[in-house]
């Protein structure tokens, strides 16, 4: 287990859930994307620009995109030349899901996120967003 990845992964995830869009700019890889695939076979890419805009448009709101890390686990990290992966597991709504976050590391450190790959239930209700947003 990379508990560098691991404690990067933590910092990710606080930023998240304290809807610091600074740091998440910084964490998110300039080349960053968000695969999504669901349970029907469904997928979206969503690339940074994409997610960030959702990151903000929740802040202003008011909202944020969970109230606790408590549930999440890290089954597994690799390694691989400059980058690694990290599985992340979570239940949410009695429901596990999975996510699989790609980072770009210099001398064994993360640095940034380049993908995470992300399995749902059902993304349909992101699909008529991004469409709704092209359509704006």
């Amino acid at each position: 287990m990379n508990q560098a990845l691991v404690d990067s992964m933590r910092t990710y995830l606080q930023a998240g859930l304290a809807m610091d869009v600074d740091q998440l700019d910084q964490l998110y890889d300039p080349e960053f994307e968000n695969v999504r695939v669901d349970e029907s076979g469904q997928t979206i890419t969503l690339t940074k620009a994409q997610f960030m805009a959702r990151f903000r448009a929740l802040r202003e709101q008011g909202q944020s995109v969970g109230e606790s890390i408590d549930d999440i686990t890290f089954p597994a990290t690799t390694d691989f030349g400059d980058h690694a992966a990290i599985i992340m597991r979570r239940v949410e709504n009695d429901v596990p899901a999975l996510y699989t976050f790609i980072w770009r590391m210099d001398e064994g450190q993360p640095t940034t996120i380049l993908r995470e790959i992300t399995f749902d239930k059902d993304i349909s209700y992101l699909l008529k967003m991004v469409r709704s947003a092209k359509d704006a």
